[in-house]
């Protein structure tokens, strides 16, 4: 029966992506400042399409732009999804696959599983965080050793003033951290307590001054079918103050808000944003913004500022107080890596903001599957993406060798990416090493 199943799924899905593109209008993708956003195409049977997990074959890697290079400065790990770099030089990266479903009671049910599975989203997940030590500094870890383990589907990883805080699905949990460790045994504590499934990673960016926490926590949903009850809490940014253990919602209606960083000529936070699915494939855009304080980024009522979204039961008062996020970064990329690049760190590349774009699942033409660069000045995105690592899919869209997700600059100024599929973490640095 299974079997049978799986060769419907595969027919319904095909014809509907066939139709998609038959239909679609041509044009250039949603991106920037000022995009133009297709009008909502709402789809019965949204669209699934995934490339198989194929990973890196021996000597294989992804394309460096122009003046760039790439090695792998870790291999073998288990779906390494986030990265950190403590205090000595040493890399922490979290390795988690996605929680579980609910029942698979559908067709579009079993569909999505099967998607998902084909393409190593699903499994059983290691939870654990491991540490990579390049002693002798040549850009390639020799060193790795189990940091954590037993976790629960962990991804956002800060450390502040001897603390070594985790962002579990559950929670955000603080552990005492000897510096230098290789290992933390210590039974930690937990300082936010999170619902967890659904858009499950929960990243984490301390505040410039290290009073604070902010924490990245995800929509259950697409846009709030099981119930708007279920949804309080969620797709929102929370700060913790780390002295009076007190937190309280930053902002709030950003579907699933994961990377988070500082850009430092205003101070001002920012986001990368995963938006609805169902409407197209352009349509809305995933986004790139800075967060205000309080701020209402209208998940799941509208986007991209006041577009109404009719499929959600409406609350016109939220619609209004709706802002317009900062920069278009193109439809179902999964942007979820983020980190501010300072100027010369990589060369010809000024300040900005570095994406780790996981890539598409559910449009007919794929998207993402890169590393890409958002130019600054004074505060503000000010140019079009570049990338900065390409070669993740393969040209016909069947497989994926890998898929980049988090990114942090490294301890010798040296951009690392972790990469889920491919199970590296990569090391980008100028063609003649880092600056």
């Amino acid at each position: 029966m299974s079997a049978i199943f799986a060769q419907v799924v595969a027919m319904v899905g095909g014809l509907m992506i066939l139709m998609r593109r038959r239909g679609a209008t041509t044009g250039e993708p949603a991106i920037g400042s000022s995009p133009a956003i297709p009008a909502a195409k709402p789809q019965g049977i949204p669209t699934l399409k995934m490339p198989t997990a194929k990973g890196w074959s021996a000597g294989q890697t992804p394309t460096a732009a122009p003046g760039l290079s790439v090695n792998a400065f870790a291999t073998g790990l288990k779906h390494p999804r986030w990265i950190h770099v403590l205090p000595n030089g040493d890399v922490v990266t979290a390795e988690a696959l996605g929680v579980p479903g609910g029942p698979i009671t559908t067709l579009f049910d079993y569909a999505i599983h099967t998607t998902m599975k084909r393409a190593a989203a699903v499994g059983d997940s290691p939870n654990r965080i491991t540490l990579l030590r390049d002693a002798d500094g040549d850009g390639a870890a020799e060193e790795r050793h189990v940091f954590m383990e037993g976790l629960n589907h962990p991804l956002g990883m800060a450390m502040l003033d001897g603390t070594f805080y985790v962002g579990n699905t559950d929670g955000v949990y603080a552990y005492d951290y000897p510096e230098g460790a290789t290992r933390i045994r210590t039974a930690g504590r937990k300082i936010l307590d999170v619902k967890p499934a659904g858009h499950w990673t929960r990243s984490l960016l301390p505040s410039p001054d290290g009073r604070k926490l902010y924490v990245g926590v995800g929509s259950l949903s697409n846009i709030g079918e099981s119930g708007l009850d279920k949804e309080v809490g969620r797709a929102a940014i929370y700060e913790i103050d780390l002295e009076t253990g007190e937190s309280r919602i930053f902002a709030s209606g950003l579907r699933n808000p994961v990377g988070l960083a500082w850009e430092p000529t205003t101070g001002a936070l920012w986001t990368v944003v995963n938006e609805r699915d169902g409407l197209g494939d352009e349509t809305p855009p995933d986004y790139l913004t800075s967060v205000r304080d309080g701020g209402f980024y209208g998940w799941p009522y509208c986007y991209w500022g006041q577009t109404v979204d009719d499929r959600v039961p409406q609350d016109a008062a939220m619609v209004a107080k709706a802002l317009s996020p900062d920069y278009a970064l193109g439809g179902h990329t999964a942007s979820l890596g983020l980190c501010w690049l300072p100027a010369g760190t990589l060369p010809g590349f000024p300040e900005g903001m570095v994406i780790g774009q996981h890539g598409s699942w559910n449009r007919s033409t794929l998207s993402g599957y890169k590393v890409v660069f958002i130019p600054f000045e004074n505060g503000r995105p000010s140019g079009p993406p570049r990338d900065i690592l390409s070669g993740f899919l393969a040209p016909d869209e069947k497989v994926s060798y890998g898929r980049p997700v988090g990114v942090a600059i490294g301890p010798d100024g040296s951009l690392l990416v972790a990469d889920d599929v491919g199970d590296v973490i990569w090391r980008v640095t100028g063609a003649g090493g880092p600056a």
